[in-house]
């Protein structure tokens, strides 16, 4: 009884601190690309927020598995007290280092949340949650996948996660410098690898070698989308782009939970994980068409008003 009780009180605290750790999530990865972008020349600025996300990145390649690894050495509850410290490390750091940065006066809170009502935030967020789900569809069930499709051993599939992030770190670096030249361009090169990797990876996924192929392109192609998406929503509210680049953090999330159901509907439809693969295409089909409108109705408003 002791024991039952003591395990229903850890679940529900680490409950309760993993919504309590979410809350900063938007905020600081919002905040932070404002911040990286303004401390900048104004022609590197998707790049700086490609490098803010490359802490992102370098996590899922490092710092899970040694966090996974230091909690099964020193139980589960040093790895918190190890993550703790490593956050005071990072607030000190951040408090010496970064300038001391002025906001403007006339932007407030109804302003902020008024600029999100606007056309073109919206239409940048949604682009968010179409590329978002486009990625997660596939990467939610790629254990499983490779578990059953690929044949492939806990030691492959561990293996396979990392150069995922292997490519979600390559993807970055390319996304971020690819975006200060054109944004527009970037998501369609981008989309359009995705597109065709998630295709061919329906077929891909029986063979070990060529599957790692696969997800190490897939992984490049996902995240060079995260520097244009987010540098989109910036722009188009750039007067008062604060509370507009932390929603478009949720909507990451967003697109994260979208495509996880998605996936989630293939299989329980008995279509099979390939058909996963290609449900993740479809939504990256579907993001690649609202950039090629975009940039058509753009166009057409530039030439009318000229």
């Amino acid at each position: 009884g002791n024991l039952m009780s003591a395990l229903a009180t850890d679940y529900y605290s680490l409950m309760v601190a993993r919504v309590v750790t979410s809350l900063n999530h938007g905020a600081f990865f919002g905040v932070g690309s404002i911040v990286a972008a303004s401390v900048v020349a104004p022609e590197k600025r998707a790049g700086a927020v490609a490098a803010m996300f490359m802490g992102l990145t370098l996590a899922t390649i490092g710092g899970v598995p040694l966090a996974t690894w230091f909690g099964e050495l020193f139980g589960w509850r040093t790895a918190f007290w190890g993550i703790t410290g490593l956050g005071v490390v990072t607030m000190a750091a951040l408090w010496f280092a970064l300038p001391n940065l002025k906001t403007s006066q006339s932007v407030g809170v109804m302003a902020e949340i008024r600029v999100l009502g606007r056309g073109p935030v919206l239409g940048a967020l949604a682009l968010t949650v179409v590329g978002s789900s486009a990625m997660f569809t596939v990467f939610t069930y790629i254990a499983p996948i490779l578990s059953s499709e690929t044949n492939g051993s806990t030691a492959y599939i561990t293996g396979m996660l990392v150069l995922f992030g292997v490519g979600l770190t390559l993807g970055n670096l390319w996304g971020g410098k690819a975006a200060d030249r054109s944004i527009d361009r970037t998501l369609i090169v981008s989309l359009s690898v995705l597109i065709l990797v998630l295709l061919a990876f329906t077929l891909l996924m029986r063979w070990a070698v060529p599957a790692a192929l696969a997800i190490l392109i897939w992984g490049i192609a996902s995240f060079a989308l995260v520097p244009p998406l987010q540098m989109r929503v910036m722009e188009a509210a750039k007067d008062a782009p604060n509370l507009a680049s932390a929603v478009n953090i949720g909507a990451f999330n967003f697109g994260n939970a979208i495509g996880a159901a998605l996936g989630g509907a293939v299989i329980n439809a008995g279509l099979g994980y390939p058909a996963i693969s290609l449900a993740g295409a479809s939504m990256g089909a579907l993001g690649l068409l609202m950039v090629l409108a975009y940039g058509w109705r753009s166009r057409t408003v530039a030439s009318t008003v000229a």
